[in-house]
């Protein structure tokens, strides 16, 4: 099934709920992205969650229960703008309302779970993402109750979510059939079949007295398959044998 945007079939809609809306101008415009999103293989829209407060300042902030330094993102605002964006009538229970929905809902947080490939894999597999973009000491919590996942691309905090939502966007989108045009490069990519890509080469063949591997000029094909197998294997033993323990 797919969503219907302006009449063309999506293959994937992306929500991203932000107090900085600005700061999304630009990196979904250009490169493999932008290219895409012109052909209507996706869809993302900017949601700005101040749009959604009822304070005549249009506040979205307030200073938390129990003390403390910062400020924590006020529920009202943002359990209205995910209501806004939700789609209806799939067969996932939405936490917290006697109502069902299609879509996934992402809160990108330092303690949600590291971003990887096999959760970038899983939620090409969703028609409909919502994410959220945290700001200041994060969100109320009871805004949880409808979130589903709850992600991290990294131990560090930046200063908010949007860049982590760019950066979540950005690898789901890829791995969407139609934007990468060599769609067999993916399957070569780090950490899809659980090693580290293999070293490449392109012209000339020796650059300041350093040769290409001639395996990679001989025209043999499954020769090179093989030492492909091989170099991928030896840098992931070398950079990250973490991965072969897995």
């Amino acid at each position: 099934m797919f969503l219907i945007y302006n009449n063309a079939y999506l293959m994937l809609k992306i929500d991203i709920l932000t107090i900085f809306p600005g700061m999304f101008e630009g990196p979904f415009t250009e490169s493999l992205i932008g290219r895409a999103s012109q052909k209507e293989i996706f869809k993302i829209c900017i949601i700005d969650i101040r749009s959604f407060s009822r304070n005549k300042h249009k506040k979205v902030d307030g200073r938390p229960f129990g003390g403390g330094v910062g400020m924590v993102i006020r529920p009202e605002p943002l359990y209205y703008a995910i209501r806004s964006v939700v789609v209806m009538g799939g067969g996932n229970s939405y936490k917290g309302d006697s109502i069902y929905r299609k879509s996934h809902v992402v809160y990108m947080s330092p303690q949600g779970k590291t971003l990887n490939n096999e959760i970038v894999k899983d939620l090409t597999k969703f028609k409909h993402l919502v994410v959220i973009c945290g700001h200041y000491e994060g969100i109320d919590e009871r805004i949880m109750n409808y979130v589903d996942e709850e992600i991290s691309i990294g131990d560090y905090v930046l200063t908010g979510g949007e860049i982590p939502a760019m950066v979540l966007t950005d690898a789901v989108v890829r791995m969407l059939p139609g934007v990468v045009k060599e769609k067999d490069s993916i399957k070569n990519d780090s950490f899809y079949n659980g090693l580290l890509d293999y070293p490449h080469y392109t012209r000339p063949a020796v650059f300041k007295g350093h040769k290409v591997p001639e395996v990679l000029m001989s025209g043999n094909h499954k020769k090179i398959d093989e030492w492909c197998v091989r170099e991928a294997y030896r840098r992931t033993k070398e950079r990250r044998p973490d991965l072969l323990k897995k």
